[in-house]
C-alpha cells in the first residue's frame, strides 16, 4: 500500500522503515528537512518537505499516519490536513493522544468526510526489529482497509494487533496499557530495590533476573530490559533516580476516578514518580518534625547533627 508517515521522531522513523522494508511504497515528512533526507538516505522512502506536497504525492483515497507529540502539535496537524485531504481520505493518530480529544477529532473531521483512525502504538525503540502493538480504534471498514498496513507493522500479521472499538478506544486502551506499565515496572523496581538492600547475602541481582526469565510467573518484557539494564551496572551508579511520566498514566488514574473505579497500584505508581523528582521533600520534613513535637523523636538535621 502507499501511506505517508507524518513525524519522523524515534518511532515514527522506525515505523517508517518497518513499512519501507515491508514493500509498502512510504512518502516520509518531518518538520525538519534534514531528518527526511537522512532517512531516505538509509530506507527506500520518498522523502517530502511540505504537508501540500505530502497530499499531491499520495493516491486517492490517501492515508496520511500522524506520530508527532500529543497535544498542541497534533492539534495542528489535524487542522492542517483536514483543509488539504478530500472526502474518503483517511488520517491516523499514532501519538499518544488523550481519547477525549481522538472523540472530539474524529466528529470534526467527519464533518469533512475524512476518515479518522486513534492508534495506540507500544514497541518503543524494539518495534523495528520485534513489531509494534496496534490497539485501533474508529470505523471497522476503514481499519480493514488498512489491513495489510497493520499486518507489516504488528509483531506477526495475525498476532499483536486489531480494532477493538470505536473513536477514542484505541487511545483509551493505550491509556490504560501505560498505567499498567507503570505498575508493573513500579512493583519490579521495588522489588530489585529489597534484594539489592539485602548486603549479607551477596546476591547476583543480574543472576536473579535472569533465572525469573525462564519458568517465572513474573517473567516479561519489562523483566528481559531489566535484566539488559542490570547486566551493565547492578548498582546503576550511572543513573539518577529521576522518572518521568508521559501524561497517560495520569489519563488512567483521572479515568479511574471518574468511572469509580479502585486503581491502588497504577495510582501510587504514579505517585511514585512524582516522588522521584523531589531531591528534598517538604512533606517529609513536616513529618520528622511532628514526630518531634509529639513523641520527641529523633531528627536529622542538614548540619549533620540529631
Amino acid at each position: 500500500m502507499q501511506i505517508a508517515i507524518v513525524g519522523l521522531g524515534r518511532m515514527g522513523a522506525n515505523m517508517a522503515r518497518r513499512l519501507a522494508r515491508g514493500g509498502h511504497q512510504v512518502i516520509a515528512y518531518n518538520r525538519s528537512r534534514k531528518v527526511t533526507e537522512e532517512l531516505a538516505k538509509e530506507e527506500p522512502v520518498n522523502p517530502i518537505f511540505s504537508l501540500e506536497e505530502v497530499v499531491r504525492a499520495l493516491e486517492t483515497p490517501r492515508c496520511v499516519w500522524l506520530m508527532v507529540p500529543a497535544g498542541d502539535p497534533t492539534e495542528q496537524m489535524i487542522v492542517d490536513f483536514s483543509n488539504l485531504l478530500a472526502p474518503g481520505d483517511i488520517l491516523i493518530d499514532g501519538g499518544n493522544s488523550n481519547f477525549n480529544d481522538s472523540m472530539r477529532r474524529a466528529e470534526y473531521l467527519n464533518q469533512k468526510q475524512i476518515h479518522f483512525l486513534d492508534v495506540g502504538v507500544s514497541g518503543g525503540i524494539w518495534g523495528l526489529k520485534e513489531g509494534y502493538s496496534l490497539m485501533i480504534g474508529g470505523e471497522a471498514e476503514t481499519a480493514a482497509h488498512l489491513t495489510p498496513i497493520f499486518e507489516t507493522l504488528a509483531p506477526a500479521p495475525d498476532r499483536g494487533w486489531g480494532r477493538v472499538g470505536p473513536h477514542g478506544s484505541g487511545h483509551y486502551v493505550k491509556m490504560v496499557h501505560n498505567g499498567i506499565e507503570y505498575g508493573m515496572m513500579e512493583a519490579l523496581a521495588e522489588g530489585f530495590e529489597i534484594m539489592h538492600s539485602r548486603k549479607d547475602f551477596s546476591m547476583d541481582l543480574y543472576q536473579i533476573s535472569k533465572i525469573w526469565q525462564h519458568g517465572s510467573v513474573v517473567r516479561s518484557w519489562l523483566l528481559d530490559l531489566t535484566s539488559a539494564a542490570l547486566a551493565e551496572d547492578q548498582d546503576l551508579k550511572e543513573l539518577q533516580g529521576w522518572v518521568a511520566d508521559s501524561g497517560e498514566g495520569r489519563w488512567t488514574v483521572f479515568e479511574a476516578i471518574n468511572q469509580d473505579v479502585p486503581a491502588p497500584v497504577i495510582t501510587l505508581s504514579l505517585f511514585r514518580r512524582f516522588e522521584s523528582r523531589q531531591e528534598e521533600r517538604y512533606g517529609a520534613k513536616l513529618l520528622a518534625a511532628m514526630r518531634n513535637q509529639f513523641g520527641g523523636h529523633a531528627v536529622k538535621k542538614t548540619d549533620g547533627s540529631s
